[in-house]
């Protein structure tokens, strides 16, 4: 089989299906110009996050922008990290650790959310349930992450102290997984392509899955994020870089098949198998029927609760997101 290059996709995502049902940008007089042309967009081997960031580059260009500069990370945390520190402008990552950054008065703004999921808890026998973790050993790929602070608020959730009834063991991922499949972990926090390996290769069996379990399904897991500083000096150039990862979200609903191919191109972990299976079980196409602000209140409480952050839910709204911009595009990107 002919493979596709990520040239000959990004080239055929102007005549796609899913990008047809999406406006292009308006080229009325109306418009007001771009800011700044030049955007740093990051770049990370996670599948989730990446699908949605590879499409959206070729998607900017559209959008006005014609210095499109891929920032690369070996994950999303890293990616974050970037983001924070002015290194980046734009990226995609999990709520939960951005919340806790929010609480420690990094520069970041959450703009949008992009789809629920990704995550799946793992477990042999005796954990059956997240109250069934209390003094288990639980892997997950550092105390910080996504994987963590995400396990951490929902064992918040059913009554437990993720400080004291957990035995975290932070080991890189394969490794934790490697580690899980041996026995040597009671639980496993798994992220794609971990989750589609594990349950191909009937190793434990699924707790808690995200993208199908309530209450976590109700909630956005992974949201676009960019620096502070950007959204503040460049509100119209905010808008349409947005307008663009929506657009590519869309995509990665729609045309899953293309998403993969262009992810798999640059050197997805896991494989083109595990990664269009992934992509085909996240809802991006339905990134217009959840509420960040509702998201970010859910998580904040928990995490507040957990004593990971100090602040309230509402000062986390407050001081580190802006949904203007996703609630016009909610709109005018009708599905």
């Amino acid at each position: 089989m002919k493979r596709t290059t990520r040239r000959e996709f990004l080239g055929g995502l102007a005549g796609s299906a899913a990008v047809a049902l999406v406006p292009s940008i308006s080229t009325g007089a109306a418009d007001p110009r771009l800011e700044t042309t030049t955007i740093r967009m990051i770049e990370v081997p996670d599948i989730c996050a990446r699908a949605p960031l590879v499409i959206a580059q070729e998607l900017l260009k559209a959008e006005g922008f014609t210095d499109v500069q891929p920032v690369k990370r070996a994950n999303g945390l890293e990616g974050s990290n970037a983001v924070s520190r002015g290194e980046a402008d734009f990226t995609i990552s999990a709520v939960h650790q951005l919340i806790t950054r929010i609480d420690a008065g990094e520069p970041v703004v959450l703009l949008g959310g992009v789809h629920v999921g990704c995550f799946e808890l793992f477990g042999h026998e005796g954990v059956r349930s997240l109250r069934d973790l209390k003094g288990k050993r639980v892997g997950v790929t550092a105390l910080g992450s996504g994987r963590h602070i995400f396990l951490a608020s929902m064992v918040t959730h059913v009554g437990l102290d993720s400080r004291r009834d957990i035995r975290w063991i932070d080991r890189p991922a394969a490794e934790a997984m490697a580690m899980f499949t041996k026995g040597d972990l009671d639980a496993f926090m798994g992220f794609p392509p971990e989750p589609q390996e594990l349950r191909a290769r009937r190793v434990g069996h699924v707790v808690v899955n995200t993208t199908t379990d309530k209450p976590w399904s109700q909630y956005f897991c992974c949201v676009a994020m960019a620096h502070r500083d950007f959204v503040r000096r460049y509100p119209v150039a905010t808008r349409h870089a947005l307008r663009a990862i929506m657009k590519a979200t869309t995509v990665c609903g729609l045309e899953p098949e293309r998403a993969a191919k262009a992810g798999n191109d640059k050197g997805d972990a896991g494989g083109h198998e595990y990664a269009l299976q992934a992509i085909k079980e996240l809802p991006y196409a339905r990134w217009r029927d959840y509420n960040p602000e509702d998201t970010v209140r859910f998580y904040a409480l928990r995490l507040h609760e957990a004593g990971l952050i100090k602040s309230s839910p509402q000062k986390i709204i407050a001081q580190g997101t802006d949904w203007r911009f996703f609630n016009e595009l909610k709109k005018e990107l009708k599905g």
